[in-house]
């Protein structure tokens, strides 16, 4: 008999033991803390969205912090003008509480369909608000456009920092009514992001005053509102997705002499052919620059720096 109780009394204090750890170990994970780790900071309980271009994706995670997973439509190295999505690219989007778009070409041919992959998707035009201007098109020697040129609008509007902040807005807004119980988080990364891009201006402004000349000759014109914001004239060689011809590619050599252009800017995402025709024909020299980096602010610096120094030679 005084064996069982013996037994007995063991079974209880091993039964307690295992009843305060399991309480303690509870008591711990609801305990408020800097060091708790919520639901929401989880990667799965992330906000799932979708951008077109990888720019687009610096902003969103610039806004978002943690709190937010981006998905990219135009993967490095592709061209965002004929892109088409791949189809685990059309699935991913069925997690997607919203799709960023931003004008680019390839949403004219899949943003109806990128819409119909998740009828719950928030599709949000991040350039509603802004005034975009028409890419130049080819001229004969009359000063006539070519009866099969079509005039299109600029897309690479991510190129001003000042349009930036308007995009940026928006995307805060998206995510605020995606998930309000974040504002404060929001507004504090927005304003954030905001003083480094008037920083990125003045260094601009400051790097590209007193240089010898404004003009600078590129490929692929994707840096018309870049130029516009800070007082550069942009000479572009393929317009619309066309290279030009025998004439116009003439035209262009003798142009880049007048103006003392020792430079052409291509982009390496394009075929560089025209671009390297031309500077071998004045003498000077092809560089690569893109406006497709994943880190757009370091980006904008380093091509205002190339500006810089290639405009003051």
């Amino acid at each position: 008999m005084l064996k069982q109780i013996k037994s007995f009394l063991l079974l209880a204090v091993l039964l307690s033991m295992v009843l305060t750890s399991c309480s303690g170990t509870a008591n711990v994970k609801q305990q408020p803390g800097a060091d708790a780790v919520t639901e929401t900071n989880t990667p799965e309980a992330a906000l799932t969205v979708t951008v077109s271009v990888l720019p687009q994706k610096y902003f969103v995670e610039r806004i978002g912090g943690d709190l937010v997973r981006v998905n990219v439509m135009v993967e490095p190295g592709d061209d965002p003008h004929s892109y088409e999505p791949k189809p685990d690219q059309m699935r991913v989007l069925s997690e997607s509480a919203a799709y960023f778009s931003i004008g680019v070409e390839f949403e004219d041919v899949w943003l109806d369909k990128i819409a119909a992959a998740n009828a719950h998707m928030l599709m949000v035009n991040t350039i509603a608000n802004i005034q975009r201007f028409e890419m130049a098109a080819h001229e004969n020697e009359a000063g006539e456009v070519h009866d099969n040129e079509e005039v299109e609008l600029d897309p690479h509007v991510w190129t001003s920092p000042e349009l930036v902040k308007t995009m940026s807005q928006t995307i805060y807004e998206t995510l605020v009514k995606l998930d309000p119980s974040h504002e404060a988080e929001y507004s504090a990364n927005l304003q954030l992001f905001i003083q480094d891009i008037d920083a990125l201006q003045a260094q601009i402004k400051e790097s590209l005053t007193g240089l010898k000349s404004n003009k600078f000759m590129v490929f692929h014109p994707s840096w018309g509102y870049f130029a516009q914001e800070f007082g550069l004239e942009q000479i572009a060689i393929e317009v619309g997705g066309q290279e030009p011809s025998a004439q116009e590619l003439a035209g262009l050599i003798d142009q880049a002499k007048t103006d003392n252009i020792k430079v052409v800017f291509a982009q390496p995402e394009f075929n560089t052919k025209s671009a390297e025709v031309i500077a071998n024909e004045i003498g000077g020299k092809v560089l690569l620059i893109s406006p497709l980096e994943p880190d757009w602010l370091a980006n904008m610096q380093a091509v205002a720096q190339t500006f810089s120094q290639v405009l003051d030679e």
